[in-house]
């Protein structure tokens, strides 16, 4: 005789082992809002206890949703995801979305190719929400995000328009605070290796270099531009080294030019700091570690990702939501 095996638990079961309705049930475990903490909490205890497993087809067919995130970048080279600025953003975006019962899928869309891939998934309603990062000016996907009927949030401001919703840090005065310490620091020769120009992120930076550098009458350097790789910081570094052979203050847009610009000024046999300061921005676990430690401006990277995610699911949720600049702060090492 063959043994029967017990029905697998259901949904009702969940709400009567968590004590709450079937519907509060339901709404905590397609984290809709107004559920409050300790619910969610009970009903999640009551999942494990229980061993419930949602029919995630149903439950996409009832709610249209496909229970997914997709983190777009316009990056070219599938390598950005081993940078160590993108591996925190998607640490911080998979917390948040894992609260939210929602998977992160990440989509490259640099080629042609990519983008029509996330056209058609923007189109078939293939994903519950979408988080551009990297976007720079004349990006094909920017006017596709604008006429998307599918929730948008971007992760770092993009060129043009300010868009509806999206998490950014305080860009300007993270750069301004590094180009002051380097002008409190007595140099006299101040100049920045700056990122690509077609996005706002390097816009933004430049910006703030060259606000600081006017308060404190100080001459406006045109700066070298790197792409923001340790590469492009070193490139950089050897044309600036060229062009102002007496430059005792640079300010590297990101860790990675920072890092390239270190090793070609103690190849050309320049003391950091002692014949030049030296400041970057993001303070990555590299700035700490590194020899000399990097004196660079605090972002806080993993935020970024988790509140872009968080605000993501707000919208899903129906709440409102406002775009949100996270704070930047100096921190002073061994190069300057």
């Amino acid at each position: 005789m063959t043994e029967q095996r017990p029905p697998a638990p259901t949904l009702d079961a969940v709400a009567a082992r968590a004590g709450v309705s079937r519907s509060v049930a339901s709404r905590a475990l397609n984290g809709a809002p107004h559920v409050s903490r300790d619910k969610r909490e009970a009903v999640r205890r009551a999942v494990r206890e229980l061993g419930y497993v949602p029919d995630t087809r149903a439950r996409a067919l009832a709610t249209r949703r496909s229970g997914t995130a997709a983190l777009v970048v316009s990056g070219e080279d599938p390598s950005i995801f081993a940078d160590p600025f993108f591996a925190q953003v998607i640490v911080g975006l998979s917390a948040a979305l894992e609260e939210g019962d929602l998977h992160l899928m990440l989509c490259l869309a640099a080629s042609e190719r990519g983008r029509r891939r996330v056209e058609e998934l923007l189109r078939s309603r293939g994903t519950d929400g979408v988080m551009p990062m990297a976007m720079r000016e004349g990006d094909p996907l920017l006017p596709v995000f604008a006429a998307s009927e599918v929730p948008v949030v971007f992760g770092g401001l993009p060129p043009g328009p300010a868009p509806r919703w999206y998490v950014d840090v305080d860009n300007a005065g993270g750069a301004r605070l590094a180009t002051e310490h380097l002008i409190a620091r007595g140099c006299r020769r101040v100049a920045m290796i700056s990122g690509p120009a077609d996005t706002e992120v390097s816009r933004a930076r430049e910006r703030g270099h060259r606000e600081a550098l006017a308060l404190a009458g100080r001459e406006f350097l045109a700066p070298e531009r790197g792409d923001f790789t340790e590469a492009g910081g070193a490139a950089a570094m050897s044309r600036l080294l060229e062009r102002l052979p007496d430059v005792d203050g640079v300010f590297a847009a990101n860790d990675n030019m920072a890092a390239g610009a270190l090793r070609v000024l103690r190849a050309a046999g320049r003391d950091v700091p002692g014949d030049v300061s030296l400041v970057g921005f993001d303070d990555l676990d590299t700035a700490r570690t590194r020899e000399p430690a990097l004196t660079t401006v605090h972002q806080p990277v993993r935020a970024l990702g988790r509140e872009t995610a968080r605000m993501l699911l707000t919208v899903l949720g129906g709440g409102e939501a406002t775009p949100l600049i996270l704070p930047t702060e100096l921190v002073v090492r061994s190069t300057s």
